[in-house]
């Protein structure tokens, strides 16, 4: 009898959250963390645990949002990967709650093929910019997928006052590594840090953002506090979180899935109908809150913003 012996990085089927377990997500986190808590903490509201996040003023409505029923609040903060944290759907939110320390300032690296690199703390970088709120579809490439709205500004702002010169061919992302922050971080689920990349055409699209909210809050630790990145036509894996350094590349990065299995994670990681991964079709998803799945949508709906990237491009192949 053949047996296969899984790998470190890999979820198995049995670890991917049913729906109907999920649809009961808010009462085994609630009792979980009520109980935990209340037996550490018996004088602590559950509201002291972290500090509550603040609201941003004064944001802008985006032309690029989606008038689709948004996910709720609860669920885009309950139910996440970000295997920093654990590998589980809920491990996020309870391990990330006093994430991160507001002790240590954070610090994000522009720097590598540019003519104005630099470190800025994080209020010197985003005060330049008008946030805005954009509602997108996020499609996970396990076959669900939600609607969120996003705070925050395109990556293209942020990267021309860099000036990358002509040798910059690729955006490289780097998350955090802090292991007494990020528990999971002490286990080799992946090659750590977490590294994503993008084609600088891609960096540059309109659609691309910069997060650092939704729902008109700052973003929790769960979310990928305090920055991240938000690529819409792509599956969620690509959106890193938690972002120390963004470098202008000349090669394409080797980024944490393709290091971990190449066969299964590409670069490009598009959403696409018409290629599955090979242990979940693509064809269709189940939006978080609905019974029954609907047709995914090339690109994730957003094709006539960006299939001119790919033209031409053989998207099995480079997938």
């Amino acid at each position: 009898m053949f047996y296969k012996k899984q790998k470190s990085w890999e979820i198995a089927e049995s670890e991917v959250t049913d729906y109907e377990v999920y649809q009961n997500r808010r009462q085994f986190l609630g009792t979980s963390l009520a109980v935990g808590l209340a037996g550490a903490l018996p004088t602590m509201a559950l509201a002291d645990v972290a500090e509550q996040p603040k609201s941003f003023s004064d944001v802008d409505k985006s032309p690029f949002s989606t008038d689709e029923e948004k996910t709720d609040f609860e669920s885009i903060t309950t139910y996440n990967n970000f295997y920093e944290f654990g590998t589980s759907k809920q491990d996020p939110a309870i391990n990330a709650t006093a994430f991160p320390d507001s002790s240590q300032p954070w610090k994000v690296v522009i720097d590598g093929e540019c003519d104005k690199p630099g470190t800025y703390d994080y209020e010197d970088l985003i005060k330049p910019f008008t946030l805005e709120e954009r509602i997108y579809r996020m499609r996970c490439v396990e076959g669900w997928s939600m609607v969120i709205p996003w705070i925050g500004f395109p990556l293209a702002d942020l990267l021309k006052k860099a000036q990358p010169n002509s040798n910059a061919k690729f955006v490289e992302f780097t998350t955090l590594y802090d292991p007494k922050q990020m528990p999971g971080q002490r286990r080799a689920v992946l090659d750590w840090p977490y590294v994503e990349g993008l084609r600088i055409d891609e960096a540059m699209n309109p659609l691309t953002l910069l997060s650092v909210g939704l729902y008109g809050k700052e973003l929790l630790g769960q979310n990928g506090a305090p920055i991240r990145l938000v690529v819409p036509w792509k599956y969620g894996f690509k959106g890193i979180k938690s972002i120390v350094r963004i470098r202008f590349v000349e090669e394409m990065p080797q980024t944490a899935w393709m290091k971990a299995n190449a066969r299964e994670y590409g670069f490009y990681s598009n959403v696409n109908p018409d290629v599955d991964h090979p242990r979940w079709s693509q064809a269709k998803e189940r939006r978080i809150g609905e019974f029954l799945k609907r047709k995914t949508l090339m690109f994730n709906g957003y094709g006539e913003q960006v299939a001119d990237l790919y033209a031409g491009m053989d998207l099995k192949r480079y997938f």
